[in-house]
């Protein structure tokens, strides 16, 4: 019975696919794009350093929720062994009596994760949540209800659902999720992000504190996986699955998989916390040109350069212990050279400036 109504769940959802595919052909380019910019790699390359700079505890937030999302994410899809849709109609029974629905692949189809829950969904959503609150919480003032308040809550919710909106049907057309699948990503998401409303060491938490937690994320992944195996459970059953439906072998992509995500994120949450403990931080975010407008406007802006040609770097496939070591090293160093380095550099710059006028 559960697999019944499981297959009628997945055929209804590739419908929708087909219904998308066929319906909005002309909109592939804007699907396209939409699933780009909902990867979690804009949040550290793009969101992080321009709200690092604005508002830092907002940058620190955002940084927590995208990581701990994905990595929930992570756990999610190894407990729910979530199907794809370009893999499961090739697959299943379901259609042994009908001829096989015909869906397109694209180049970000071919993930090689379990699909359930969406990433992309789950990720956009805790992300936007944290930026539509905060920047509720910076324009609104609390307890003085008013149309100009209430017109503003309007428009940047209804920005965020539209976005969400948009991932999802991004996600559905491209094959990659079935709607249950993105919708649930969605709620997931947005519970990540309030929770993490009501958590505050994070603003102040040590080196060994992000180390600690680097270091359990780690561990219990890796356990759960070895222990799952022990039990005769793959749980990477999916790759052979997207390398043997996925329409051209180029687009399997190694840093879809499960480890290379896992070591993004804990490469992103350890820098992090080596950045914000280290001497260059103290000296330029916390010193005296923390607060000067044209200093963070420079981190920004620098910030955004120098991570571009960080991102610009991909890490050799050939040996995968190297791809791992590299994406985590890579990883790191956004937010080190963000808090870090760029602030540094800056202040230097500033404070000679200075000294030379006066």
């Amino acid at each position: 019975m559960m697999d019944a109504g499981m297959d009628l769940l997945h055929s209804s959802g590739v419908n929708m696919v087909q219904y998308l595919q066929t319906h909005y052909r002309d909109s592939q380019s804007w699907f396209l794009f939409i699933s780009f910019a909902a990867d979690l790699r804009n949040t550290f390359f793009i969101f992080f350093p321009i709200w690092f700079h604005l508002r830092e505890s907002v940058g620190v937030k955002l940084i927590w929720v995208a990581v701990i999302g994905d990595w929930l994410n992570l756990v999610f899809k190894w407990i729910l062994f979530g199907q794809r849709p370009y893999w499961w109609v090739h697959e299943t029974p379901y259609y042994s009596n009908s001829s096989v629905p015909h869906i397109e692949q694209f180049p970000v189809t071919c993930e090689t994760g379990p699909g359930s829950p969406s990433g992309h969904a789950m990720g956009s959503a805790g992300v936007y949540y944290v930026m539509v609150t905060s920047i509720l919480t910076i324009l609104l003032q609390k307890h003085q209800p008013s149309v100009k308040n209430w017109c503003v809550r309007a428009v940047l919710w209804s920005g965020f659902w539209g976005v969400q909106l948009c991932v999802c049907l991004s996600r559905i057309f491209l094959a990659a999720h079935f709607p249950h699948q993105v919708i649930t990503g969605v709620i997931k998401g947005m519970i990540v992000a309030e929770a993490f409303s009501h958590i505050q060491w994070i603003y102040g938490a040590s080196l060994k504190k992000y180390l600690h937690t680097t270091l359990f994320l780690f561990c219990f992944t890796v356990g759960f996986y070895l222990l799952l195996k022990v039990l005769g459970v793959d749980l990477l059953w999916t790759l052979e699955k997207a390398k043997r439906w996925c329409v051209r072998a180029e687009w399997v992509h190694m840093d879809t998989t499960p480890f290379a995500s896992l070591l993004r994120n804990l490469g992103t949450l350890f820098g992090l916390g080596l950045a914000l403990n280290s001497p260059l931080y103290m000296e330029s975010c916390r010193g005296k040109q923390g607060h000067n407008t044209p200093f963070r406007l420079g981190c920004i802006a620098a910030s955004l350069v120098v991570l571009h040609l960080i991102d610009s770097f991909k890490p050799p496939t050939n040996i995968e212990a190297l791809f791992y070591l590299l994406s985590f090293c890579k990883s790191a160093a956004v937010p080190l050279a963000t808090v870090g380095i760029i602030p540094y550099c800056i202040s230097s710059m500033l404070s000679r400036h200075d000294r030379k006028l006066l």
